[in-house]
């Protein structure tokens, strides 16, 4: 059988890592033979989505179980949606972790064991967690939607909201922006997920110098000069959202040099999508229209997750090809 521990390093007697999608490596044991092939994670540095990204390259890999230490919801469906099993609470070395499973020492998981975002260190585990409540989500996001001018606000919110917040900025930590434009925030925390376009009107004056190119899709906008700190927040969240875009975009190269289709595709539930079109703005490849509902094109689809992470009403789920 195929099992992949998520590991410190790139050998049988490294420790098993308790993060899944930010993991530094994967282990891939046969188990009938002990045989292994390690593959470094290319989605540490993710921005977002790095559990979904990680989920779907287990999934490209033919991977059938994962032993890790602690697994969010968006990578547990996405492993769930390729029929990849987990276990969790999986510690000591790559070795001890295969040989236990090999003796049936562990059971499946049938649910998440800690919020979005826990490798970022900016979730929890699930037991900690209060139960939501309803209303504005705890913790506003901290450059939720920075407006660019009337632009796209690229802010990636760090609160830690605990119930369905009223925007992207709040409760989700996320931000939208609101003057004009739309951000590219993603909240770093909690359960909270926004259901509006978020609030970040007064921000207008965090426009970009005109030497720095605008981030991808988004028009340069005429605006008060920012400070030096504003001006580097920028361009980091910028160069971030280059760094998603390409490695989605390489993944698609590899996909089309081999031959073969992804193995996980992004499909839509028509009754929640309310055609906001952010997930149209986020996918790097182009696969995501938007008339009255999002539609995704199954030939340009990478199955990379980031429409699935951006949706601020969970429409989109990734499943199987």
């Amino acid at each position: 059988m195929k099992v992949a521990v998520t590991s410190t390093g790139p050998g049988l007697d490294d420790r098993v890592e308790p993060r899944f999608g930010r993991c530094p490596c994967f282990v891939i044991v046969d188990t009938d033979t002990m045989a292994f092939e390690a593959v470094e994670n290319p989605n540490v540095a993710l921005g977002g989505g790095a559990g979904i990204q990680s989920a779907q390259l287990m999934a490209d890999r033919d991977v059938q179980v994962v032993l890790t230490g602690n697994c969010g919801p968006n990578a547990f469906r996405t492993l769930e949606a390729a029929g990849v099993q987990v276990i969790v609470g999986v510690s000591g070395s790559v070795r001890e972790a295969a040989e236990q499973f090999k003796a049936e020492a562990f059971s499946a998981t049938a649910e998440p064991n800690v919020t979005s975002h826990f490798g970022t260190g900016a979730g929890s585990p699930l037991s900690q967690v209060p139960p939501p409540q309803a209303g504005m989500g705890g913790g506003m996001g901290m450059g939720a939607g920075a407006g660019m001018g009337g632009g796209r606000g690229m802010g990636r919110g760090m609160g830690g909201g605990g119930g369905r917040g009223m925007g992207r900025g709040m409760g989700g930590g996320g931000g939208r922006g609101m003057g004009g434009g739309m951000g590219m925030g993603r909240g770093m925390a909690g359960g909270g997920r926004g259901i509006g376009r978020g609030m970040g009107a007064g921000m207008e004056s965090a426009a970009p110098p005109a030497p720095y190119p605008p981030a991808p899709g988004m028009p340069p906008q005429a605006g008060a000069p920012v400070s030096p700190g504003q001006e580097l927040q920028m361009l980091r969240a910028q160069a971030q959202a280059l760094s998603d875009q390409l490695l989605a975009v390489q993944r698609r190269i590899d996909q089309m040099a081999r031959g073969g289709a992804s193995a996980l595709l992004a499909v839509v539930d028509a009754d929640r999508c309310t055609g906001c079109g952010l997930c149209q703005e986020v996918c790097p490849t182009g696969a995501v229209s938007v008339d009255k509902v999002a539609r995704i094109d199954g030939s340009k689809c990478t199955g990379c997750g980031q429409c699935v992470a951006e949706c601020p009403e969970d429409a989109l789920s990734l499943r199987k090809a």
